[in-house]
């Protein structure tokens, strides 16, 4: 089996050099090699134990702060709510 590392790279917006590609190449064929010789698994029921259920912890309700004594750490706010710098132009 074949891997354009080249076209994977594009997609990704990563630019490799050609040392670099063959080197993925090798890591990549590595990696479908290793996933085609899993086992099959023929049923779902094998992969748990009867004996072992599994329990779900319980919900807990997780006290919280008033929201003034939160705000009162925040350097910029405005109308109740936090200010922060713009990360998108």
């Amino acid at each position: 089996m074949e891997i354009d590392v080249k076209h994977i790279a594009k997609l990704a917006m990563l630019r490799f050099s050609d040392d670099e590609v063959s080197a993925f190449e090798k890591e990549f064929e590595g990696i479908v090699k290793m996933v085609e010789n899993l086992p099959n698994i023929e049923s779902a029921s094998t992969l748990l134990e009867a004996d072992n259920l599994m329990t779900l912890r319980e919900d807990e309700v997780v006290p919280s702060y008033p929201r003034d004594e939160l705000m009162q750490n925040v350097p910029v706010k405005s109308n109740g709510s936090i200010v922060v710098p713009k990360t998108v132009d």
